[in-house]
């Protein structure tokens, strides 16, 4: 059985049409695994629910399919970014489990 977590590190970046939002794009094995393994829950725009931990923040979120890049992506939100410290360009570890 496939397990429902994930622990990778990405660097962060910030999408130029989506009003500044940050993100991290999951790497491409987690993401062809979380692909094969959870499409049957896929929600609306192919998102797949998630809880997010970065340092000490936990946090309920989706993941998205990116066509761009063939993985999945992970918004980061400013009050995350400001609590753990991080900015653009920085790489961080990060978790995310599946909510299936």
């Amino acid at each position: 059985m496939i397990s429902n977590r994930f622990k990778m590190q990405a660097e962060v970046w910030c999408h130029p049409e989506a009003g500044g939002w940050h993100f991290l794009t999951l790497p491409q094995k987690e993401s062809e695994i979380i692909r094969k393994a959870f499409s049957a829950i896929k929600q609306g725009w192919g998102s797949l629910p998630v809880t997010a931990t970065i340092g000490q923040t936990l946090w309920e979120t989706s993941i998205f399919p990116d066509s761009k890049s063939g993985s999945y992506v992970l918004p980061l939100k400013a009050e995350v970014r400001k609590k753990e410290k991080f900015g653009l360009g920085d790489t961080i570890t990060f978790s995310i489990e599946i909510r299936v």
